[in-house]
C-alpha cells in the first residue's frame, strides 16, 4: 500500500504500531473496519505479519488541519510465501515494505490448519462473515468445555448449535441412519425440548431414579440435616440400617463384599421401620438384650438380629416403668426430627421419580439405558441427545439428582474402558454432559447441600478424558462455580459479560488471553462470543450460526402483550395443576 496511505512505525514481540494517514482509502470498500480487525505487514521476503487492532488514536496537525490515525495491533502469526501460516510475531524481516488490510484468503488461511476430517464448524469471523472458524472436535469435545455469558447473550442458542451439529455429522453413506454421538443435557428451565425434538426427553413424570442407586453421600444429603447436633449419629445409624438392608435383601452376594455405597437394591420401607422401632423400643432393665414389646418380650443376642426384625414392621412396645421397663438406646428423642424427615421424604410425591413403586423392582440396566439412549432391539429408541427436564424437580433434592445420573454415568465410562482394555473389539463410547444454569448445583461457596454434585461434577472434570466422558458446563454466573471444575476447562465460548466480577473471573481462567479480545465481553451483541482454548487456532471474535429448531428461551414480549386486548385466564385450573405439581 502507498506509504503516503499508511506505514509502520514500530514492531516489538507483542506490538505494532502503524499510522494512517487516510482512513478512508486504507479501509477501502469494507465497512467492518473495527477494533478486532486484521492487518498485513509485508516484508520483502514476499511474507506478511497478521497482526489483529487492539485500539486506535487520533492524532491532528493543527499546523496542516489534518488528520492522522495511529492503530496498535497485536502480531498473532505469519504468512509465508506459499500462503501457510505459522503462530508467532518474530518472523518480519526489516525494515517492513507495507501495511494493509489482511486479504480474507490470508485470514482464512490462519484457522486451516486443522486437519479436515477434525474440523468442527459452528460460527464464522465477526470481522468478516465469509471467514469460518473451524475448531478441532476432537480437541473440543475431549478437554471439557466453558459456554458462558448474561441472560440475553444467546447462549441456550449457541448450546442447541453445537449439540445439533455434533448430532448432524456424518462420515457414512446411510444418512438417515443415527450417528454415534451420545449428549445428555441437564436442562433446568425446560428450554431444549423444543431444540431437539426427536431427543430423550426425561422429566420427573417419567425419570426413574430409584433411590437404591445412591451412594453414601448422597443418601445422607438426602436425609441427614448437617446442622443438627445429632447428624453424625444419624449418619453413622442410617450407615448400618441400609448396609445391613442390602445385604439381607441381596444374599446372592457376597456380604462381605457390600458397603453403604454398593449400587444394590433394599427397601427404604423396611429401613423407616428399623429407624422408627429403634426410636420406640423399650427393653427389661434387668436384661438388656430382651426388648418389651406389646405383646410379649423377645430377646435378642446381636444388633444386626434385632435391627433384622425390626426391617418387618412398626411394632408397639410397653411403656417404661420403674424398675422393670427402661428406654431403648436410641429412645431418648434424639431420633425424631430424623425419622420424621425420612417419612416425609418418602412420602412427598414430588420425589415419586426417586421412590415410586415402580422404582423397586426396575433393573439397574433399565436405568442406564434411559439415561444414555441406548437401543433396546428398536431402531426408534437410538438417542443421540438425552434433555433430563429438571423444572419439575424440587430445589432441595436438585444437587442429588444431578449428583446421582452424573455418578452413574462416570462410573459407567470407567467400567466400559476397563471392559474394553481387556477387548478390543469394543468400540469408544464417548459421552458428553451438558450442564445448564451450573452455577445452582455447583457453586463456589463450600455448602454441604452441593457436596455429592460438586464432587461428582469435580471428578468428571478431572478424571472424566481418561474414561471418555466430557463435560460442558454452561453458566450466565461464571464467578460463582467451583474453580476447580472451571480450572479444568480446555476451551471458552464465552458470550456478552456485563458483570464485572464475571469478567474478571473470565479474563483470570482463560488461557492465551489477548487483550483486545477479552476487552469486548461487555459489548458483544446477541450471538456473538469468544473461542479461546486449544481447540482453536487462536482466540477469535464470532457470530455463532443460528441453530434450527431453536430453544424455548425467548424473552416474554412485554410491550407487545400490554397492547392486547384483556386476557383473563382459568384460575382454577391453574390452582389445580399448582396443587398437582406441589
Amino acid at each position: 500500500m502507498d506509504s503516503k496511505i499508511a506505514r509502520v512505525e514500530s514492531v516489538l514481540p507483542d506490538k505494532v504500531k502503524v499510522r494512517v494517514y487516510d482512513i478512508e482509502k486504507f479501509k477501502a470498500d469494507t465497512d467492518q473496519f473495527t477494533v478486532g480487525a486484521y492487518l498485513r505487514i509485508s516484508d520483502h521476503e514476499d511474507g506478511a505479519l497478521l497482526s489483529m487492532i487492539e485500539n486506535f488514536t487520533i492524532e491532528r496537525d493543527e499546523e496542516k488541519g489534518k488528520e492522522s490515525y495511529i492503530l496498535e495491533a497485536a502480531p498473532v502469526g505469519f504468512i509465508n510465501s506459499d500462503g501457510e501460516f505459522q503462530r508467532g510475531g518474530n518472523n518480519i524481516a526489516i525494515p517492513p515494505t507495507g501495511v494493509e488490510r489482511a486479504r480474507a484468503e490470508e485470514i482464512k488461511a490462519i484457522y486451516n490448519n486443522i486437519d479436515t476430517n477434525s474440523q468442527f464448524l459452528f460460527s464464522s469471523l465477526l470481522q468478516n462473515k465469509d471467514v469460518p472458524v473451524p475448531i478441532d472436535g476432537n480437541k473440543f469435545f475431549n478437554k471439557h468445555i466453558a459456554i458462558v455469558g448474561s441472560t440475553g447473550s444467546g447462549k441456550s442458542h449457541t448450546v442447541s448449535k453445537i449439540l445439533q451439529q455434533a448430532t448432524n455429522l456424518k462420515n457414512f453413506e446411510e444418512f438417515h441412519l443415527k450417528n454415534h454421538s451420545r449428549i445428555i443435557l441437564f436442562d433446568l428451565h425446560d428450554e431444549y425440548r423444543t431444540a431437539f425434538p426427536e431427543g430423550n426427553h426425561l422429566n420427573v413424570e417419567n425419570l426413574n431414579l430409584p433411590y437404591w442407586l445412591m451412594n453414601g453421600e448422597e443418601l445422607e444429603e438426602l436425609f441427614v440435616e448437617s446442622g443438627e447436633n445429632q447428624s453424625y449419629n444419624q449418619s453413622s445409624l442410617l450407615r448400618q440400617v441400609i448396609t445391613l438392608n442390602k445385604k439381607i435383601k441381596n444374599p446372592q452376594l457376597n456380604a462381605e463384599e457390600i458397603s453403604f455405597d454398593t449400587p444394590i437394591k433394599f427397601s427404604i420401607q423396611e429401613v423407616i421401620n428399623c429407624i422408627i422401632n429403634l426410636s420406640n423400643e423399650t427393653k427389661n432393665s434387668k436384661k438388656p438384650n430382651e426388648i418389651c414389646f406389646m405383646d410379649e418380650n423377645k430377646e435378642f443376642t446381636t444388633m444386626n438380629e434385632k435391627m433384622q426384625y425390626y426391617f418387618e414392621e412398626i411394632y408397639e412396645f410397653k411403656e417404661t416403668k420403674n424398675g422393670s421397663v427402661s428406654k431403648g438406646t436410641y429412645n431418648d428423642g434424639t431420633l425424631e426430627k430424623f425419622k420424621s424427615r425420612i417419612q416425609n421424604k418418602y412420602e412427598d410425591q414430588r420425589l415419586s421419580f426417586l421412590f415410586q413403586n415402580s422404582n423397586e423392582t426396575i433393573q439397574f440396566e433399565d436405568v442406564l439405558r434411559k439415561l444414555i439412549g441406548f437401543e433396546n432391539g428398536s431402531e426408534t429408541e437410538k438417542y443421540n441427545v438425552t434433555v433430563i427436564d429438571l423444572s419439575g424437580v424440587p430445589f432441595e433434592v436438585l444437587s442429588i439428582t444431578v449428583s446421582l445420573i452424573s455418578r452413574l454415568l462416570f462410573d459407567f465410562s470407567y467400567v466400559y474402558k476397563r471392559m474394553r482394555n481387556m477387548r478390543n473389539e469394543m468400540r469408544e463410547i464417548p459421552l458428553l454432559l451438558v450442564y445448564e444454569e451450573a452455577h445452582k448445583y455447583v457453586p463456589k461457596i463450600k455448602n454441604s447441600r452441593y457436596n455429592s454434585s460438586r464432587n461428582a461434577i469435580e471428578r468428571i472434570a478431572k478424571e472424566g478424558r481418561k474414561y471418555g466422558i466430557s463435560a460442558m458446563i454452561v453458566s450466565q454466573r461464571p464467578s460463582e462455580i467451583s474453580e476447580t471444575i472451571f480450572s479444568q476447562c480446555s476451551n471458552f465460548v464465552t458470550m456478552r459479560l456485563t458483570n464485572p466480577d464475571d469478567q474478571n473471573y473470565i479474563k483470570r481462567l482463560l488461557p492465551d488471553v489477548i487483550e483486545p479480545v477479552t476487552s469486548s465481553l461487555p459489548t458483544l451483541k446477541e450471538g456473538e462470543a469468544i473461542i479461546i482454548g486449544d481447540s482453536i487456532t487462536m482466540p477469535s471474535l464470532v457470530k455463532i450460526e443460528m441453530c434450527n429448531p431453536e430453544p424455548s428461551s425467548q424473552n416474554v414480549g412485554f410491550l407487545d402483550e400490554w397492547k392486547e386486548k384483556w386476557y383473563s385466564p382459568d384460575m382454577t385450573e391453574i390452582i389445580e395443576q399448582w396443587i398437582s405439581k406441589s
